[in-house]
């Protein structure tokens, strides 16, 4: 069960700050190789709430590899940038129709998922203020349906990170992490 592959974090100027670091921080405590990658020309990212961060890579120069999973931080601007960006739609699609995990939280699942009709017969979950853009919405901290695992905000982002450990690397590493991080596994 455990993932070899790397994990690819994609972000732009307006993701949700504490989400990404969220994310990532929990991927990289269950010794999962994380890449954080920029739509941007830069890798410095204007996230929300005037919080600046790191990309790793700039996603217009990382090689296609075998990604494990590609993970989708919310914030509404990020989120919408996201889902306009042609590559990474591109690429979403490729791994939606080859049933590749694919995982968003907050607007992500739908102003980017959504947005370009890869939720379609899909339960998903989102941001509440954008519920009404998800053909099959759900009222759950994390929802998985075929490749997609979808969760709602800032709120759940350590569920949800903790869920995706799981998928990745099994249950005994989701709970150790959480254990480290004082939530109940």
């Amino acid at each position: 069960m455990s993932s070899s592959a790397p994990v690819l974090v994609v972000v732009a100027h307006g993701s949700e700050s504490l989400e990404t670091v969220t994310i990532v921080n929990l991927l990289r405590r269950a010794e999962l190789a994380a890449t954080v990658a920029s739509i941007e020309t830069t890798t410095v990212i204007d996230g929300t709430r005037g919080i600046r961060f790191m990309a790793d890579e700039l996603l217009a120069d990382l090689d296609r590899q075998p990604w494990s999973m590609v993970v989708l931080p919310g914030g509404a601007a990020g989120a919408e940038a996201l889902g306009r960006h042609p590559p990474l739609v591109a690429m979403l699609e490729a791994r939606n129709a080859a049933g590749q995990p694919i995982a968003a939280i907050c607007a992500a699942p739908a102003l980017t998922l959504a947005a370009n009709g890869l939720l379609e017969g899909r339960r998903a979950t989102c941001y509440p203020a954008f519920r009404e853009q998800l053909p099959n919405y759900v009222d759950q901290a994390v929802v998985r349906d075929g490749p997609f695992t979808t969760s709602p905000g800032p709120g759940t982002a350590i569920a949800f990170a903790l869920d995706l450990i799981e998928q990745l690397s099994g249950k005994a590493r989701r709970d150790a992490v959480a254990t480290g991080l004082l939530v109940a596994p």
